[in-house]
């Protein structure tokens, strides 16, 4: 299969560059992971659930609409259900490898002059005790099972954790019918007061969310962090404690409550496997990109996620900026003004609001501290705090690569996506994007055929 233009991730991002990409008469092809459209944020139910009111599951049920609408009307080409593992360039354009089939195991090849990178992003989670108990989960993962599964991970939860995502996930289970014991956030209000001038777009959001908090009176527990879950076979209840300035835990302040569901997450990171395969450039752990949307490999675009953690409306704005540069490049021309400049406001306005979350949510500090040594942190390999500790402490890994081959953690299943960041803190490491050839796991057969058209000795 060919197309112009190939885009990656049909969320928000993905699919407003589709849609001003085709609008401007390119042949836009958009391939996910997913059976339906709508990424994460616009994540739909199952024809076959037979979901009578899914608009209830979203905030911006009409811009969803619109998208869709409008990705039909354009002819946008949707691939579902394509697990992309590489991205290669070539003479003739660009390569886009996916596994299809309910195995993953069936290969296919869509080609493009350009592609479109708006693989968004995924949670972190930094480890605790018991975190691996069944019955936590992350935040998005129960607010995914809730859109696109219409079920609900447990009949009393807590969420916890930091950051803008854990507003929809409480308001969203207790809407439910869960018995939402509390809202568990390391931040607090002087955090958010501190960048109000910057989030007064986001007070509308914020205070329509807090009614519905207190409509179904969930506790909110600012400054506070889960500091252990409790459970034999699966959870029954986690302990929390208030953070003082420094963001340690206040010794005397636990107290623990009951739940059978917890659903933590510590912010979002970007998805940047794909951009790192074709070599574009990264800023800290973003894809780097101009004001075009344009990465430093020609003819590759990033929007979204992947180029900075910004929320749905920023996004949008990128991605519709994205799709208009591709068209307008791809026919050697500018980009119109007259469709460009509205856009670009939005998304200059909408990276101040995202810096100012940034800040009002950091990641918590100093919370290793607390986690014991027997605390599994890479789950794939069975890898403990303790033995992270060691590696640096009594064998001298300075990094984490070092720690890695000396661990083994991140060597497993996720290649590192959900410990990374908790071995770093525990080593004192900064992060450090790897550079993979492949984005997910690949059948050796896979790899195999992709060399089977080469003559074979003997053969004319």
């Amino acid at each position: 299969m060919t197309a112009d233009l190939v885009v990656i991730g049909a969320g928000p991002a993905g699919l407003a560059g589709a849609v001003a990409a085709a609008r401007q008469g390119l042949d836009v092809a958009v391939v996910d992971s997913a059976a339906q459209m709508g990424g994460q944020f616009y994540r739909q139910p199952a024809s076959g659930l037979g979901a009578r009111r899914p608009r209830a599951l979203h905030h911006q049920w009409r811009t969803w609409e619109r998208l869709r609408d409008a990705s039909a009307v354009s002819a946008v080409r949707f691939l579902p259900g394509h697990h992309v593992w590489a991205v290669e360039r070539d003479s003739d354009g660009f390569a886009v490898h996916a596994l299809v089939g309910d195995e993953q195991r069936e290969p296919v090849v869509v080609r493009s002059a350009a592609v479109l990178l708006a693989t968004g992003g995924y949670e972190r989670v930094f480890p605790f005790p018991g975190w691996t108990l069944p019955g936590v989960v992350t935040a998005g993962g129960a607010q995914a099972m809730l859109k696109g599964g219409l079920v609900v991970p447990g009949r009393r939860a807590v969420v916890a954790g930091t950051g803008p995502l854990l507003l929809p996930v409480a308001t969203g289970l207790a809407a439910a019918g869960v018995d939402v014991a509390a809202l568990v956030e390391a931040a607090g209000a002087r955090d958010v007061v501190r960048h109000g001038r910057s989030l007064a777009a986001k007070l509308p959001e914020g205070a329509g969310y807090a009614v519905r908090l207190l409509r179904h009176r969930v506790r909110l527990l600012g400054r506070h962090a889960v500091v252990r879950a409790h459970g034999e076979d699966r959870l029954t209840g986690v302990t929390v404690a208030a953070l003082g300035a420094d963001g340690r835990v206040r010794q005397g302040t636990e107290r623990r409550l009951a739940c059978d569901t917890l659903a933590v997450g510590h912010g979002m990171l970007p998805h940047t496997d794909l951009a790192q395969t074709l070599g574009c450039r990264l800023d800290g752990s973003t894809v780097a990109v101009d004001d075009e949307q344009r990465t430093d490999v020609p003819g590759v675009w990033a929007a979204g996620e992947s180029t900075g953690i910004g929320g749905s409306a920023l996004a949008l704005a990128e991605g519709h900026l994205a799709g208009l540069s591709a068209a307008a490049r791809l026919k050697g021309t500018d980009p119109d003004p007259a469709r460009w400049t509205p856009a670009a406001k939005a998304r200059t306005r909408l990276r101040k609001v995202a810096a100012a979350l940034d800040a009002a949510y950091p990641p918590p500090e100093h919370w290793s501290e607390p986690v014991a040594d027997d605390t599994l942190v890479c789950r794939c390999e069975e890898v403990t705090a303790g033995a992270v500790r060691e590696a640096v402490d009594r064998l001298g890994a300075g990094d984490l690569r070092t720690v890695k081959l000396l661990t083994r953690a991140g060597m497993g299943w996720c290649q590192g996506r959900v410990c990374e960041p908790a071995v770093a803190g525990l080593a004192g490491c900064e992060p450090t994007p790897s550079r993979r050839p492949f984005a997910r796991p690949v059948p050796l057969g896979v790899l195999a055929r992709q060399h089977d058209t080469a003559p074979r000795r003997g053969t004319p």
